[in-house]
């Protein structure tokens, strides 16, 4: 398995598939990544030689933000929003959804399984 960035990417797929293991490339930049160095999209990853591995690695280093980078970036982002007191700091904080997705419904990914209440009596129950 060929190793980028810290990740082993499958080497039986074909070239552009395999970039897709890393985070923050998806298919469309794993191709332009393909292209913008001659590389074959369909070769599969285990023919590629250590300069091309050595290529791709050089060129996400310089141009692309991946893998831990990434993330700290995007952890550093919600977190400024939660300081700065914005609606959107407080949809993350509280765990709600954060793009305006309705909450009466659905959202269950968001604030987990359902918490029970119990219900109201019935007025006839009253009587």
């Amino acid at each position: 398995m060929a190793r980028i960035s810290g990740v082993d990417i499958p080497s039986d797929k074909p070239t552009y598939i395999s970039l897709g293991y890393l985070y923050g490339i998806g298919r469309t930049t794993a191709i332009q990544i393909c292209r913008q160095l001659g590389l074959d999209l369909h070769r599969p990853a285990r023919e590629l030689s250590d300069d091309d591995l050595a290529r791709i690695a050089n060129l996400l280093d310089k141009e692309f933000l991946i893998e831990g980078q990434l993330r700290r970036k995007i952890a550093q982002d919600i977190s400024r929003l939660r300081e700065v007191a914005c609606y959107r700091g407080f949809r993350h904080r509280r765990g709600l959804p954060v793009r305006g997705q309705r909450t009466r419904t659905n959202s269950r990914t968001r604030k987990g399984p359902r918490k029970t209440v119990a219900g109201k009596k019935g007025v006839k129950e009253l009587r």
